[in-house]
């Protein structure tokens, strides 16, 4: 006969064995199973992409407003800083980048992350001690924002083998959000690459992974360099599926009218951040600082820091036609 500790030993057992989903954010475009019908006024079914599209444009035109709102002060180290450098800069965003993966963060909260930064070292002159206090809690901001499950405080202090206490996090979170008047919201990179890959792919329903890593790759290595701050993130994303394309099939020009049309931008127009990049691919900039590339070079990420490219893009590329 079952006793009700049996039962519920029982019963323990089988909740045990539960496998809980990891929590995850999914596109409304992509959610599984999304049959819903829409009927117009002469009750004939709309299919949801065409309710969806009359808002891209509206939400595109107001992030093309917001990046240029929401961003800092180009020339800001040479301007506001007495002691942080341009090296320390890129020392920091590589080291965030390591714990970023190590918490498997998002892209998204990265790159906040280092908007935060850029923006508040434009308002604030930082000593160099507490410039890895100012990049966690960067981070543990652009987290809240971003992740469904964000890392605690008590971690971002760990990261730093407790340089700096649980409150002295929280002080400089709130000293943050202050000198930003809580304008955390900002577009970034990621914000315009996600769509720009899906108009250069063609919007076909089987992406292109080395494609779309190589986007993510060079993207990622703009928060490198310095000299990136002086465009738009729009113009940077713009750029990166640019020379993406380029590395990829370097014969083939990589931008086509229709990507000047959808993108917005002349190819003549970002001659000088597509420069920039390619200079980071091959290590000609920021070579000191390794762990984006190592990370990239693995074969989950099909390698593609390590792709093969002619050593300039060729001037007529960025001539129009």
């Amino acid at each position: 006969m079952e006793t009700r500790a049996s039962k519920k030993r029982a019963n323990t057992d089988q909740k045990s064995q539960l496998v809980v989903p990891k929590r995850q954010r999914v596109a409304f475009s992509k959610i599984p199973n999304l049959n819903f019908r829409v009927y117009n006024k002469t009750n004939v079914k709309c299919d949801h992409q065409l309710i969806i599209e009359p808002y891209v444009s509206d939400i595109d035109h107001h992030h093309r407003t917001m990046e240029k709102k929401r961003r800092p002060i180009v020339g800001y180290i040479e301007d506001a800083q007495k002691e942080v450098t341009i090296n320390m800069r890129g020392t920091l965003v590589d080291w965030l980048m390591k714990v970023a993966d190590e918490h498997k963060l998002l892209p998204e909260t990265l790159h906040l992350c280092i908007s935060y930064i850029d923006r508040f070292l434009s308002l604030q002159s930082v000593p160099e001690i507490y410039l890895a206090l100012l990049g966690v809690s960067s981070m543990f901001i652009a987290s809240k924002y971003e992740e469904i499950t964000p890392p605690k405080a008590v971690a971002f202090c760990k990261i730093t083998e407790n340089a700096y206490h649980h409150s002295e996090v929280l002080k400089m979170e709130a000293h943050i959000l202050k000198s930003l008047n809580y304008e955390v919201g900002n577009p970034n990179v990621t914000t315009f690459l996600k769509r720009f890959i899906g108009l250069a792919n063609g919007n076909q329903k089987n992406s292109n992974l080395q494609f779309e890593y190589l986007c993510n790759y060079l993207a990622d290595l703009s928060l490198l360099e310095y000299e990136c701050i002086r465009f738009l993130p729009s113009v940077v994303a713009a750029s990166v599926i640019f020379l993406a394309r380029f590395i990829i099939q370097p014969e083939v020009h990589p931008w086509t009218p229709l990507l000047c049309e959808s993108l917005g931008y002349k190819s003549s127009e970002l001659k000088e951040c597509v420069v920039i990049l390619h200079d980071l691919y091959f290590s000609r900039r920021e070579a000191y600082l390794k762990t984006l590339r190592n990370k990239f070079n693995l074969k989950k990420f099909k390698c593609v820091a390590n792709l093969p490219s002619p050593p300039e893009v060729p001037t007529h590329y960025f001539k129009e036609a």
